[in-house]
C-alpha cells in the first residue's frame, strides 16, 4: 500500500486519540504489545473477540500461560449458547479486550460490524483497555467504502467459516441483505474518536491480514 496513505491514516487515529503502533508484520506487532503495551496495563483478566489478525499474533497462547493472567473465553464447540452469552457477558468487565477490526478509513474511524455485539461492545464500551490489530488491507478512503468492503468481501467471508451457517452469502459469496436467523450482519459501530484518550490501542500491521 502506498506509503503516504499509511502515513495518512496512523495521523488521523493519532488525532482521534487512539494510542497508535506500526508493525512491519505480525512478529513485530507481538513484540510491541508485549513491550509497549502489556507492561504499562493493570491487567488481570483478558477476553476477545473473534480476529484472524490477532490470532495470527500468537498473543492469546501466551497470556494464556501466564498464571497471573485469567482469560476469559467466550466461545468454543463444545459450549452451549448459552453459555457462550454468559460468558461474552463477562468478557465485557475485563481489564483488557482483544480483537481486530473490519475496517478502517483514512480519516481514522474504524468501522465494523458484528453478529451478536459482543465485539463491537467491548472495543466501544466495557473493558477498561482494548487493542486491535489491524492489517493494512483494511484501510478504506471514507466511510462509504469501508461499509462496501465489509459488506462485500469481510462478511461473506466469515460466514463461510462457519459450516452451519444458512445464509446466501455462504453459499454465494455474495451480501444478499438477507434475513436468515444465521444473519451475521446485525450490529454496525463506528468509532470516530477514542473516549477516553488512549482508552483503544491499535497496532496497524504493514501485512495484509484478515477478512
Amino acid at each position: 500500500m502506498n506509503k503516504v496513505i499509511i502515513e495518512t491514516t496512523l495521523s488521523a487515529l493519532k488525532h482521534n486519540h487512539f494510542d497508535v503502533f506500526f508493525a512491519a508484520n505480525t512478529a513485530e506487532a507481538r513484540e510491541i504489545f508485549f513491550r509497549d503495551i502489556f507492561p504499562a496495563l493493570p491487567v488481570k483478566t483478558v477476553s476477545w473477540g473473534d480476529s484472524e489478525t490477532m490470532t495470527a499474533t500468537g498473543i492469546l497462547e501466551e497470556l494464556r500461560r501466564n498464571p497471573e493472567i485469567s482469560v476469559i473465553k467466550t466461545f468454543g464447540p463444545e459450549m452451549s449458547r448459552a453459555q457462550k452469552l454468559y460468558w461474552r457477558r463477562q468478557a465485557l468487565h475485563a481489564d483488557l479486550f482483544l480483537t481486530g477490526c473490519n475496517a478502517l478509513t483514512r480519516k481514522g474511524q474504524l468501522v465494523n460490524l458484528d453478529m451478536v455485539g459482543n465485539r463491537t461492545g467491548g472495543i466501544v464500551f466495557g473493558p477498561v483497555h482494548v487493542v486491535l490489530f489491524i492489517g493494512i488491507n483494511k484501510i478504506t478512503p471514507d466511510l462509504e467504502t469501508a461499509m462496501q468492503r465489509i459488506r462485500t468481501i469481510a462478511a461473506p467471508r466469515n460466514a463461510m467459516k462457519h459450516k452451519d451457517f444458512r445464509t446466501p452469502c455462504h453459499k454465494t459469496g455474495i451480501c444478499m441483505d438477507c434475513n436468515s436467523p444465521d444473519r451475521i450482519c446485525n450490529v454496525w459501530s463506528i468509532t470516530e474518536k477514542c473516549y477516553p484518550a488512549g482508552r483503544i490501542k491499535i497496532i496497524l500491521i504493514n501485512e495484509e491480514l484478515g477478512l
